[in-house]
């Protein structure tokens, strides 16, 4: 039997590479930038729309239009303005993974998992929205002015 279509929900930033190929290998709504697509649980995740390298003016309108969420690992998104402008005049959805028990793969997969649940129920919520989450913390709205 092929596999059915996987309905892609999340991209994960590059500067998250590790986390984002650790995490695709089990979940099929999962996507990165360069991913090859694969099969997973009989779904099966197309290639990528972004290519490796790509610049956020480039890629962050591409995944709101495709109603992606984006997963990201940046410390101080409250002071990149223009990542912020991207994210609201585009009405991307983005979640920051901060803090700096946050800085490897493994830390990050910890941060992830322990918000799960959250990113999930953010999965409905209508962007254009920034929230920063951590291991220890309650997650953070980053205002869009």
């Amino acid at each position: 039997m092929p596999p059915r279509p996987a309905h892609v929900r999340l991209y994960f930033d590059e500067d998250v590479l590790g986390l984002a190929k650790l995490v695709a290998r089990l979940r099929p709504e999962v996507t990165y930038p360069g991913d090859p697509g694969a099969v997973i649980h009989n779904r099966e995740r197309p290639a990528c729309l972004i290519a490796a390298g790509a610049k956020d003016p480039q890629w962050i309108p591409v995944v709101a239009q495709q109603d992606w969420l984006i997963i990201t690992r940046d410390s101080a998104i409250q002071r990149r303005r223009a990542e912020i402008a991207a994210v609201r005049d585009h009405g991307a959805r983005m979640v920051a993974i901060a803090g700096d028990d946050a800085r490897g793969t493994w830390e990050q997969l910890e941060v992830l998992m322990i918000n799960w649940r959250r990113i999930q129920r953010w999965l409905d919520e209508p962007g254009p929205f920034i929230y920063s989450v951590t291991r220890t913390g309650v997650p953070r709205a980053i205002p869009l002015s």
